[in-house]
């Protein structure tokens, strides 16, 4: 066989075996980085009754997870007058019984809402960063939307100001990757699940199978995966193994904790803490 051929040959094998690595690969994060979160609890929109008595991402249910030491995840999205509000949905429907998207809707206009039937609004991003003041982490998730530069921008000049630890998450791998681009320092992390539960309407099945898999790290370069709870791909414990911290969501049950480094958890009330680095 000529020399040229044999060349060629090594070269596409090596090319072959580096391939999973060269998508797949998270940005390890130091140990200091991830000292705040790691083999902590966090409150998956604050500490909110299943009822919604107190309801999932309102002042109260943020108080109550900094009260009992938990850490809190929250969701992020801007209004139509561009400020950034926590809300999860996209929609206004399920939690204020309008009949709306956010970002259709001034935040005089969200503000006037209330929260499943109680008496709670929906809160400005700057109004849960002064309620927690530090007291524990969060784990800001940014949601999808048309403006999300916007988005991104405001939520970091935010949390440059604020004096408490904080990380991002999202679906969405350009958000993650803008934050590896124009915020290095920000612990980041890639939110995914199984193809299969990517919503049809949303997602070609194509599209679908990237995310779920984790195909686009190579653009955002995640250091944490939450995956949803449930089996894996073969691509996301690779990942997992290459160094990425494992973020578990949404749990409800404490034994979540022996497979991940960080849950995010609801309905029930685990310790604060269950693992040291």
């Amino acid at each position: 066989m000529p020399t040229f051929l044999i060349v060629i040959i090594i070269v596409f094998a090596v090319l072959v075996l580096l391939l999973p690595f060269l998508l797949l690969a998270p940005r390890v994060a130091g140990r200091k980085k991830k000292a705040p979160f790691y083999g902590r609890n966090f409150a998956h929109r604050g500490l909110y009754e299943k009822d919604q008595s107190i309801p999932e991402n309102s002042l109260p249910a943020f108080a109550r997870a900094a009260e009992a030491g938990y850490g809190m995840e929250l969701d992020v999205q801007l209004s139509r007058d561009g400020r950034v509000v926590v809300f999860h949905d996209d929609t206004l429907d399920r939690v204020c019984g309008v009949h709306a998207r956010v970002d259709e809707l001034d935040y005089d206009e969200l503000r006037a809402l209330r929260l499943c039937g109680t008496e709670e609004s929906i809160p400005l991003f700057d109004e849960v960063l002064a309620l927690v003041n530090g007291r524990t982490p969060i784990i800001i998730e940014l949601k999808n939307g048309k403006r999300n530069r916007e988005l991104c921008e405001k939520t970091l000049a935010a949390i440059k100001s604020y004096k408490g630890e904080t990380c991002i998450e999202s679906f969405n791998p350009m958000i993650v990757a803008w934050f590896r681009r124009h915020a290095p320092s920000v612990f980041r992390g890639q939110l995914a699940q199984p193809p299969k539960n990517y919503s049809t309407k949303k997602f070609s099945k194509k599209t679908a199978f990237l995310l779920g898999n984790l195909l686009l790290n190579v653009l955002a370069r995640p250091q944490f995966i939450a995956y949803r709870i449930g089996k894996k791909p073969l691509s996301v414990r690779f990942s997992e193994a290459l160094g990425a911290v494992k973020v578990a969501w949404t749990s409800h049950d404490p034994s979540t904790e022996a497979d991940f480094d960080v849950v995010i958890f609801e309905h029930y009330l685990p310790k604060p803490r269950f693992k040291e680095q």
